[in-house]
C-alpha cells in the first residue's frame, strides 16, 4: 500500500508549474477517435486517468505512442470497433465521452457505464436525450453497458438540456461534429475545458461556434485532418496550490495558468485577505501580509466557484478564525471527506448541502482520500496540521494531480510517498 506522509507546519514558498488540464485531456483524447488522420496532443498531465483512456484507445485498435510524459501521438485510423466494454472503461467517469465520439464516427456505440469518484448520482439521461434527438436508439444491456444505434438516421438536432451539464455538453458536441446538418445545444455548460475541446475540434476542421456561451452551434463536416494541439492549463490544480499557499500562510508563484479561468477562486482568496498579483501566464498568491478572515462559498457552474475546488477550500477554512459556510449546489454527496477532516480536529457540521466550518487548529491523524478532490483537501490539511499525517487511498489523488509530491517538495513541504509492504516496514519511494 502506498501512502503520502506529511509533516505539517511549514509555510509554502517558491514557484510551481501547473500541468495540462485533466478535464480537457480526458475529453480531447476520446475526441481524436473522430479524426481521419494521426494527431499529437501536447501538455497532457502525467496522471493515471490519461493512462487509462490511452489504454482504452489501444484496446480498440488505435496506435498510441507516448513521446514523453506530457505528449501523446495517436493514430485513430486502425480503430475498427464501436465497442468499449473492457474493465478499464469502468475505472473513470470520462470514459463515457467515447459514446459521443464513437457515435459520431460509426453511428453506433457500445460503452460500459463509467466509474470514477463516488460522491453523488451521475445520471446520463441528458446525454441520451441529446443522442435520441440526433436519431440514436439506446439500450441498457445487463444494467452495465449503454448501446447506441443511429445507423438508420444520424443527423443534427436542436438539443435543450434540462440542467447545465458539462458531460452532456461535451458528449453531444462530440457526436455532432460529423452529424449531417446543424446541431444547436441550448443551456450548454461553459467550462474552460469545453472551450478547449471546441478549439481542438475546430483546429481539425470542425465547425463549432459559441463554445463558452450557453448556446453552441455545430455544423457537421465529413473529414477531420490531423493536428498538433496543446491542452490548456489545469485551473483546478492551480486552485489547489493557491488554497495550499493560503492555508499554510505562504507565498507562491504559480506558472502556466490562465488567470481568467481562476477569477472565482482568486476573488474568494482576496476576500479572505490574500494578496494576488496576476500576470499573462502566472499568478502570485501572498498570504503572509495580514490575518485571513472567514468567507462564505457557494459552488456553481462556470463562471461560478468550481465544485472541484470546494473540498480544498473547506480544508483552508478550517484554519481561519470564525464561522464559514459552504453551499455545495452541484453534487449532492460531496462532503464524504468531512469525517476525515474531523479526525484531524476540524470543527465542521454538515446539514444537507451546507457545511458549517468553525476555524481552529488541525492535528495529524491517519486519513484517507475518499475521492480525487477530497484527496487534495487531505494534502492541504496535512500541510498545516501539527505532527505527521498519513494519507491512504492515494490512487484517487494520482488520478488528477501530476507529480504532486515533487511539486509540494519544491515549495518546501515536508512530504513524501511511502510504501508499506507490511506492518513492520516502511519504504520511502518519493
Amino acid at each position: 500500500m502506498e501512502k503520502i506522509m506529511i509533516t505539517g507546519g511549514k509555510p509554502l514558498f517558491g514557484e510551481v508549474t501547473v500541468s495540462g488540464a485533466k478535464n480537457a485531456a480526458v475529453a480531447i483524447i476520446p475526441g481524436v477517435v473522430l479524426c481521419d488522420e494521426p494527431c499529437r496532443i501536447e501538455n497532457i498531465p502525467n496522471i493515471s486517468d490519461v493512462s487509462v483512456i490511452a489504454n482504452i484507445l489501444r484496446d480498440m485498435g488505435a496506435m498510441v505512442r507516448r513521446v514523453d510524459k506530457n505528449t501523446l501521438d495517436i493514430d485513430p485510423r486502425p480503430i475498427n470497433t464501436f465497442e468499449a466494454t473492457e474493465d478499464s472503461v469502468r475505472k473513470m467517469r470520462a470514459s463515457y465521452y467515447l459514446l459521443g465520439a464513437l457515435l459520431g464516427r460509426f453511428h453506433q456505440a457500445k460503452v460500459a457505464l463509467p466509474g470514477g469518484c463516488n460522491f453523488g448520482v451521475r445520471p446520463i439521461d441528458q446525454h441520451l436525450k441529446g443522442f435520441q434527438l440526433m436519431g440514436a436508439k439506446n439500450d441498457l444491456i445487463n444494467g452495465a453497458i449503454i448501446s447506441l444505434d443511429a445507423t438508420e438516421s444520424f443527423h443534427g438536432a436542436r438539443v435543450y438540456f434540462d440542467t447545465v451539464s458539462v458531460g452532456s455538453t461535451i458528449n453531444v458536441m462530440l457526436a455532432a461534429v460529423k452529424a449531417e446538418g446543424q446541431t444547436i445545444i441550448e443551456n450548454a455548460a461553459k467550462e474552460p475545458h469545453i472551450v478547449d475541446l471546441a478549439n481542438f475540434l475546430n483546429s481539425m476542421g470542425a465547425n463549432i461556434r459559441g463554445a463558452g456561451t450557453d448556446v453552441i452551434k455545430i455544423r457537421g463536416v465529413e473529414y477531420l485532418h490531423g493536428v498538433t494541439y496543446s491542452i490548456i492549463p489545469d485551473q483546478i490544480e492551480a486552485g489547489t496550490y493557491m488554497a495550499a499557499a493560503a492555508a499554510t500562510r505562504g507565498k507562491v508563484t504559480i506558472r502556466n495558468i490562465t488567470p481568467k479561468h481562476l477569477e472565482s477562486i482568486s476573488s474568494k482568496l482576496r476576500e479572505m485577505g490574500c494578496e494576488i498579483d496576476e500576470y499573462d501566464e502566472a499568478v502570485i498568491i501572498d498570504a503572509t501580509v495580514r490575518p485571513l478572515t472567514r468567507v462564505n462559498i457557494k459552488t456553481m457552474p462556470h463562471p461560478g466557484f468550481p465544485t472541484d475546488c470546494q473540498p480544498q477550500f473547506v480544508a483552508l477554512l478550517t484554519t481561519v478564525k470564525g464561522t464559514s459556510i459552504v453551499n455545495e449546489s452541484v453534487w449532492d454527496n460531496r462532503y464524504q471527506y468531512v469525517s476525515e477532516l474531523v479526525r484531524m480536529g476540524a470543527n465542521i457540521s454538515v446539514e444537507g448541502r451546507l457545511a458549517i466550518i468553525e476555524g481552529g487548529r488541525l492535528t495529524a491523524a491517519p486519513v484517507k482520500a475518499t475521492d480525487l478532490r477530497a484527496g487534495a483537501a487531505m494534502l492541504i490539511a496535512g500541510l498545516v496540521a501539527e505532527g505527521t499525517t498519513n494519507i491512504s487511498n492515494i490512487s484517487y489523488i494520482e488520478r488528477g494531480y501530476s507529480d504532486v509530491v515533487t511539486k509540494f517538495q519544491s515549495l518546501g513541504a515536508d512530504i513524501k510517498k511511502v510504501y508499506y509492504p507490511d506492518h513492520d516496514e516502511v519504504v520511502t519511494t518519493a
